[in-house]
């Protein structure tokens, strides 16, 4: 059974920006639009488990900072080599300002 999680303040992220959530061994980049929806993936990038949240935001896109691997965070799909492999998404809700995300 999947639980929600806690993993931030719903201001904590600025408009067009990433953080990290690291939960139980885990780590996850929880992501905030230009629309103030917010979005989760892994944290990692599928290419070389490089941290998703010292990347750069640009739209729906996460650009890897080491080799700028892109991927749409709406979606998880790998948009740019040698990202070639998608990120698996979570589920996410904001309630009384606090930004959960449904994890298993």
């Amino acid at each position: 059974m999947a639980d929600w999680v806690a993993a931030c303040a719903a201001d904590d992220i600025e408009e067009e920006d990433v953080i990290r959530f690291d939960h139980e061994g885990r780590s996850f980049a929880i992501y905030r639009s230009e629309d103030s929806d917010y979005y989760a993936t892994d944290g990692f990038c599928t290419h070389e488990r490089v941290h998703l949240a010292d990347g750069l935001v640009m739209g729906a896109v996460i650009e890897c900072p080491k080799h700028n691997g892109r991927f749409d965070y709406t979606s998880g799909k790998a948009k740019k080599t040698p990202a070639c492999v998608d990120l698996r998404t979570y589920p996410v809700k904001v309630e009384a300002g606090t930004v959960y995300i449904q994890v298993d």
